[in-house]
């Protein structure tokens, strides 16, 4: 009998940013896929809500402020092993370089790259990512197209991007993978506050050449790297963005 390679039958995953958008959609595909769900987010409500929606039974919720280093080490502490771990919290605020304030700066590292890395070395440290998992970050194809007023929020995502290259190496003796996963342009709330920023959607859409994504177009290709499907696959980034980052004229 065949074994799907993608199914994430038996194996635990722990989502943060579980409450909306991409977070949202990873954490009900993976317990659409067989696996039983660990999600995070910063609002109860919200995260309660996720829970409810997911299918199959043994999910746990807990809320945290990942910023708060308390919080984050109780999120750690508390956290079964976990065969996957897909990192989706953040925030995506927009400065133009001429107004960035320090407080701009600090708010936007602490969350984009400060609490993915702490988080993954506290449950590395408490052993807490079995041999064989798989650990994503959910980067952006920022990292490569920097569009403007995003130089804090794309440095940082450029930074986790290359922590996690290193980080692939110090775990590989355990079978664990490493890799980020870079959307492009993703139809979430986010999109909605960078659209009342004064983006122009019709513009965004018109330079990806398949069009703004759908949340679940961001989910299967993170249930690809944390399935056993990406076995073989570490210390590198999928882009997921419709064309945009090698789009030409035509």
């Amino acid at each position: 009998m065949s074994v799907d390679p993608f199914s994430l039958s038996g194996k635990t995953i722990l989502v943060t940013g579980a409450s909306s958008g991409i977070g949202r959609g990873v954490a009900v595909t993976c317990a659409d896929q067989g696996a039983t769900l660990i999600v995070s987010g910063r609002n109860k409500d919200r995260l309660d809500s996720t829970l409810a929606s997911l299918s199959g039974s043994g999910h746990r919720a807990i809320a945290a402020e990942l910023t708060n280093a308390e919080e984050l080490k109780q999120l750690a502490d508390t956290c079964a092993p976990i065969d996957g771990f897909f990192f989706s919290a953040g925030i995506a605020a927009i400065a133009p370089f001429r107004l960035i304030t320090e407080k701009h700066l600090r708010s936007v590292m602490a969350i984009d790259f400060d609490a993915p890395v702490m988080l993954t070395q506290r449950l590395l440290q408490q052993r807490k990512v079995r041999a064989g998992g798989s650990i994503v970050f959910n980067t952006a194809i920022a990292v490569q197209n920097s569009p403007a007023g995003s130089a804090i929020y794309s440095a940082a995502k450029a930074a986790l991007n290359a922590a996690s290259r290193s980080l692939a190496l110090e775990v590989a003796k355990d079978r664990i993978r490493v890799t980020c996963l870079q959307c492009g342009y993703v139809q979430t709330e986010m999109l909605d506050r960078l659209k009342e920023s004064g983006m122009d959607p019709a513009e965004l859409a018109s330079h990806t050449p398949l069009g703004i994504g759908t949340v679940q177009d961001a989910a299967n290709a993170a249930i690809f790297l944390l399935s056993d499907a990406s076995r073989w696959i570490s210390r590198t980034a999928l882009t997921a963005d419709g064309g945009l980052s090698l789009r030409i004229s035509h």
